[in-house]
């Protein structure tokens, strides 16, 4: 059984409506355990990070990076950066904003050096645009178009699941790809 934790932090909803569909994903593959964890509490406690082989990160984009919550997370890891103990582990990350772009790629990339840093292997997105096939653009895969992480998009009033259909589609696609090459790698 390969454990997999979905870290994520979620003002309004909508990051959490999209680490769930990523679960779902993940959870849809044998021999794994895909879990959500709250990176506010995980601030508190992150040495839980070390009962699980791989890491799926997940954040709002605002003003071009992480939350302030999703950093405090990610500060707060200083201890085991310093012993390596995160070295060697799968990674990956996500995020939602209101806007296609919304600086999006800011987010992923601090999620990445994050990764880095802590030694961790990155998997990226490979999931091909389906509009390209002649899926209707809101249906389809991918639609943002982004090979580093999995990118969403929700209007700002919106409901927290008020995702496009494609939006969806990818984040359990995403997750199920994740826990595909947690079990080839490990």
């Amino acid at each position: 059984m390969k454990k997999l934790a979905i870290i994520y932090h979620s003002a309004h909803g909508h990051t959490r409506h999209i680490a769930s569909c990523v679960r779902q994903g993940a959870a849809s593959v044998a021999d794994t355990e895909a879990q959500l964890l709250n990176a506010e509490e995980l601030a508190g406690a992150p040495d839980t990070l070390l009962r699980y082989d791989a890491y799926i990160l997940g954040s709002p984009t605002y003003l071009g990076g992480v939350s302030g919550p999703f950093k405090s997370f990610m500060d707060a890891t200083g201890r085991l950066w310093r012993t390596q103990q995160l070295k060697g582990k799968l990674a990956a990350g996500f995020t939602v904003s209101s806007l296609p772009a919304g600086d999006k790629q800011s987010t992923l990339m601090s999620m990445f050096v994050f990764c880095m840093q802590h030694g961790m292997l990155w998997v990226g997105n490979p999931i091909l645009p389906e509009q390209h096939a002649g899926v209707p653009y809101d249906d389809a895969a991918n639609r943002l178009g982004s090979w580093s992480g999995l990118m969403a998009q929700s209007d700002h009033s919106a409901p927290a699941d008020g995702f496009a259909a494609g939006d969806v589609k990818t984040a359990r696609m995403f997750g199920r790809n994740f826990a595909e090459t947690l079990h080839r790698i490990r």
